[in-house]
């Protein structure tokens, strides 16, 4: 699937506190070709690394944050070329409610539309703090809530289709939170071969280190229910130049190229849904 680019809405930008993106990476491609030529020490060095033991517990235990209980959810709406003013218009009329509803146990991490990419489509992300009880907390509720019932019965009018997964977020990257914008985003999604997720959240926690300089580190998660074996980097960029820069960067650091070089292995396929330009709330 061909990577996205998103943007955000002005009223995404008005509820994160800011104004207002699956094909394979060319760099992890190249990987092989840039392999660091302090590779031989790499081993020995990786000796020291914390890795997770993966037979002591569920993935799920293993690799995610132990001081929170959130639970993620994201949604890919592909909308009807004809109505998607129409769509964006509507959720941005609907979905800030729940928001900031103190009844809902959920917020709204971001509302994108995909830039480049898959054409036309609309992604949510959605936070249920306290987890699984939050998620059918706010479920049972939406059942009797008859203005959330009209607007999913006038959405279903200007829907192709739609998919979604429940995530939790890996316990080395960062927790979406409020950013300066407008910024456009990058969602990139690894389909990993079943029984590595352990070693791709291994290297992942070395490697993330690289990706902190210029704050583009938004979220990082991984599937529980939809489909599996499912990881999701989301990354936040001033431009594309911005973003062309910040990546040439990485790549001129002394052992990223490891790190990408041994995800690498754990890979089945790899895709970028973006850029992504906000179409309502987002961190900007």
């Amino acid at each position: 699937m061909a990577p996205r680019l998103c943007s955000i809405s002005a009223a995404a930008r008005r509820l994160l506190g800011g104004p207002g993106p699956r094909a394979g990476d060319v760099a992890a491609a190249a990987a092989a070709r840039f392999y660091s030529k302090d590779n031989e020490g790499s081993w020995f060095r990786s000796l020291f690394v914390h890795k997770v033991d993966p037979r002591k517990d569920a993935h799920s235990t293993l690799l995610s944050k132990k001081e929170t209980s959130n639970l993620y959810k994201i949604q890919f709406h592909n909308v009807k070329p004809e109505y998607l003013d129409a769509y964006n218009s509507l959720t941005e009329a609907v979905l800030p409610k729940l928001h900031l509803d103190e009844d809902y146990p959920c917020s709204l991490v971001g509302n994108w539309n995909t830039w480049y990419g898959e054409q036309d489509q609309a992604v949510h992300l959605w936070r249920f703090s306290g987890g699984y009880p939050a998620l059918m907390d706010c479920m049972n509720k939406l059942k009797n809530n008859k203005e959330y019932l009209e607007f999913r019965k006038e959405r279903s009018q200007m829907l192709l289709s739609r998919r979604n997964q429940l995530l939790l977020e890996f316990s080395f990257w960062n927790e979406p939170q409020p950013r300066a914008g407008p910024n456009i985003y990058e969602l990139r999604t690894y389909k990993l071969k079943p029984g590595t997720m352990i070693e791709w959240g291994n290297n992942w926690a070395r490697a993330i280190k690289y990706r902190q300089e210029n704050q583009e580190a938004v979220g990082g998660f991984f599937s529980q229910i939809g489909e599996l074996y499912v990881v999701h980097h989301l990354w936040a960029y001033k431009d594309l130049q911005s973003r062309e820069e910040t990546r040439n960067a990485a790549w001129r650091k002394r052992g990223w190229d490891e790190n990408v070089y041994y995800t690498g292995e754990h890979l089945l396929w790899e895709g970028q849904p973006g850029p992504w330009r906000s179409s309502g709330r987002s961190p900007r």
